[in-house]
């Protein structure tokens, strides 16, 4: 089990929230990613997701589900990258129901710095190389993952109305430009904003963490790559699949995505307990 030598506290916002949470990112004792407060204690695997709709939600779900941790599919991404298999997340024991983890700059980028600069113990348990494939689709939308010879490959298409994301296909393998996905910010349209904040959503939205996606076809920030927003898909799924409890990026497997979301990759994500 690969876990970190040390604890480090973060402060930041939640996306959806917007309220600020400090959590205090620790080593753990036992194989697997915690999010916890106070006694409560969740694991992050497919039978605790409760919500997928906007972000990933997990809770707390054999103990009646009373505590949940929202948005955590960047740190879980980032714990893939860093091959971290034991870890615990743990938020201040505040009196409500759900906690939010920092959205930070809306990349994995600063949770993999943080466990680069805290440094690792152990080493990652090995992992299960896929046997088997899964074919998951529903409409235009289609999560596929066969098993590979060598490393894991993802192509990701999107097809958003914007001429830069319309019928986009982007490749990465570990080799290539696994750094831009890391450090690819969440994104969507600048109209729908306000909408959204009328119905209690992305309160925590900013310049800096969010690339807004504007209806002259530009965009509200500098990206950081180009099809930055392409690549934060893969980052999400990356994210996802994790939940299996087996790091995507080391189970080899080519994984094709078109026009999907976190409800897709979580029900292909549930396809998987078999074909390893």
């Amino acid at each position: 089990m690969r876990t970190l030598k040390s604890s480090f506290k973060i402060k930041g916002v939640g996306l959806m929230s917007g309220v600020e949470f400090e959590v205090e990112i620790k080593p753990s004792d036992s194989k697997g990613i915690y999010f916890t407060k106070g006694s409560k204690k969740i694991k992050a695997e497919l039978k605790n997701v409760v919500s997928a709709d906007h972000c990933v939600v997990i809770a707390n779900v054999a103990d009646g589900a009373d505590f949940k941790a929202a948005l955590i599919e960047h740190f879980m991404a980032a714990c893939a990258v860093a091959g971290l298999d034991g870890v615990e997340m743990a938020f201040p024991d505040i009196p409500v129901d759900m906690v939010e983890t920092p959205i930070l700059d809306g990349s994995s980028k600063v949770w993999v710095e943080k466990f680069n600069e805290t440094g690792f113990s152990g080493e990652p348990d090995e992992t299960p190389k896929l046997k088997a494939s899964v074919n998951f689709q529903k409409g235009r939308s289609a999560v596929i993952l066969m098993p590979s010879e060598d490393e894991t490959k993802i192509t990701y298409a999107v097809n958003f109305n914007h001429p830069e994301l319309n019928n986009r296909w982007i490749e990465m393998n570990q080799n290539v430009n696994l750094n831009e996905v890391v450090e690819a910010r969440t994104f969507g349209y600048l109209k729908d904003l306000e909408t959204f904040q009328k119905m209690g959503l992305s309160k925590g939205v900013t310049i800096e963490n969010t690339v807004g996606m504007t209806e002259d076809g530009g965009f509200t920030t500098d990206l950081r790559s180009k099809y930055e927003p392409n690549k934060h898909k893969i980052l999400d799924i990356i994210g996802d699949l994790y939940l299996t409890g087996i790091n995507p990026l080391k189970m080899n497997a080519n994984i094709i995505v078109k026009e999907a979301g976190h409800a897709l990759h979580i029900e292909a994500a549930k396809l998987l307990n078999n074909c390893f």
